[in-house]
């Protein structure tokens, strides 16, 4: 009879783990969905609040800032016909919503190091497809950026020396977790690394 009400309960456990997790994926691809509509009216509209009042006054992209939690522009990977909100700031709240813009690092055209990071197992979870010579596009309310993918990297979870905030060349960074099908905290990161074309 315990083992009958034992057995009952692990298998009701995992169900709720299941559903938790189910429902948390559902609300990530939701959330993701309605960054993906507000940034497309904001590349657009080329205008979004803040963080374009500098390019509508013909300011500079150097100028360019946002807020914590502000759907800036998209991410286009081509091969993976993907198009992702990208959203300034990395915590998981600003992820949930899409792809996060490292605070610290730059946007195009400010000669600096762009970071950009996401889940594995929502906006990324496809990144292990990429190759190198594969492009990536970002698009902003003052202009769309090629980039040309040149290196991949896999390092330890605690390896701090990829993000170096450089200020002396041009290159985007895309961060993941890996590895992919791993279930929990996974204990290393995937790194790609694109220069930019000359438009």
């Amino acid at each position: 009879m315990k083992i009958k009400v034992f057995s009952f309960f692990l298998m009701a456990a995992g169900l709720i783990i299941f559903a938790y997790g189910g429902w948390k994926i559902f609300d990530m691809n939701r959330q993701t969905d309605m960054s993906l509509s507000e940034a497309k009216e904001t590349v657009a509209a080329g205008s979004s609040g803040s963080s374009s009042k500098a390019f509508s006054e013909g300011k500079p992209p150097e100028s360019f800032k946002t807020a914590t939690g502000e759907v800036v522009g998209i991410l286009k990977i081509p091969r993976l016909k993907a198009e992702l909100p990208i959203v300034e700031g990395t915590s998981p709240d600003d992820l949930e919503k899409g792809v996060g813009h490292y605070k610290e690092s730059y946007y195009p055209k400010q000669n600096g190091q762009i970071v950009l990071s996401g889940h594995r197992d929502t906006v990324f979870r496809r990144t292990g497809e990429l190759e190198i010579g594969d492009l990536l596009k970002i698009e902003l309310p003052y202009g769309s950026f090629e980039y040309q993918i040149t290196n991949t990297k896999i390092v330890d979870k605690d390896d701090t020396s990829i993000i170096t905030l450089q200020y002396e060349k041009e290159e985007l960074l895309l961060t993941t977790c890996y590895p992919f099908s791993y279930v929990g905290n996974a204990p290393q990161r995937y790194i790609i690394y694109a220069k930019p074309l000359e438009s």
